[in-house]
């Protein structure tokens, strides 16, 4: 069976950052805290920033559990019932990550191919869609309208949103029942060995790593085998036409 539908990660495979984090997430943190004073929460700033971060780098630092996703909405509202806060308004939570997330989105540009290659793609009948891990839907859901991307995806979900991570099988299974095709079928492009190429692999999807963002592996053979690697996404194309055509050659 030909591939005919490719899903993609988007964080350093589609966009990428340009500027150090740490000075980005001091500020977007300020922000947040500043929506949450406004609205007569007395936290103070530099405890809670720094136990706010602690928080994630943890998660991150670490197996998440079962695959389970810890949303920044559930981060911050557990945060501060622990400090006496007990009912907070959800608008007021969402309007303080909101808030935080408008300074980190202006850190996330376009990969200077991505449009020719996804146009590319369209043109050649492929279907695309986008499966990324977050600790935030709408905050994925803004970067793809604001960077121009939504047009090529008929079809986009965030771990925060289904409430589970890649590589959980589950979150690549929603993902083919909405375009109702077989794993054979698809091919699954990102830059993280252990949560893109692992996932696609254990459900029969065709993995490509792209390398140009991706963490520096060591000498040897890696321990997650993609079934391609490409170094920018201008090389997909070309690649899937190649083994689009020996999949027809090899057919009986």
């Amino acid at each position: 069976m030909e591939i005919s539908t490719i899903f993609f990660d988007l964080g350093s495979t589609l966009v990428y950052s340009k500027e150090p984090w740490p000075p980005i997430y001091i500020q977007a943190d300020h922000a947040m805290v500043g929506v949450l004073q406004s609205a007569g929460i007395s936290v103070d700033s530099s405890s809670f920033i720094t136990e706010f971060g602690g928080i994630i780098q943890s998660y991150y630092q670490k197996q998440f559990k079962d695959n389970i996703e810890p949303t920044t909405f559930t981060t911050v509202r557990d945060l501060l019932i622990q400090k006496g806060y007990t009912s907070v308004p959800d608008t007021i939570l969402l309007n303080a990550i909101e808030a935080m997330y408008s300074i980190t989105q202006k850190n996330w540009y376009r990969e200077e191919d991505a449009i020719i290659t996804l146009e590319t793609l369209k043109n050649l009948g492929f279907r695309m869609g986008i499966i990324s891990n977050t600790s935030d839907d709408k905050n994925v859901q803004g970067i793809v309208d604001r960077l121009e991307l939504r047009p090529y995806f008929e079809y986009i979900i965030t771990s925060a949103a289904l409430g589970i991570r890649k590589p959980d099988k589950r979150i690549f299974r929603a993902a083919l029942n909405h375009f109702q095709v077989s794993p054979n079928a698809v091919a699954m492009v990102g830059d993280l060995l252990q949560t893109d190429v692992l996932g696609a692999n254990e459900m029969g999807i065709y993995s490509i790593w792209i390398t140009r963002r991706s963490q520096k592996i060591g000498d040897g053979e890696l321990a997650i085998q993609p079934k391609a690697v490409v170094t920018k996404l201008s090389q997909i194309p070309s690649l899937l036409d190649d083994v689009n055509r020996d999949l027809i050659v090899d057919s009986p």
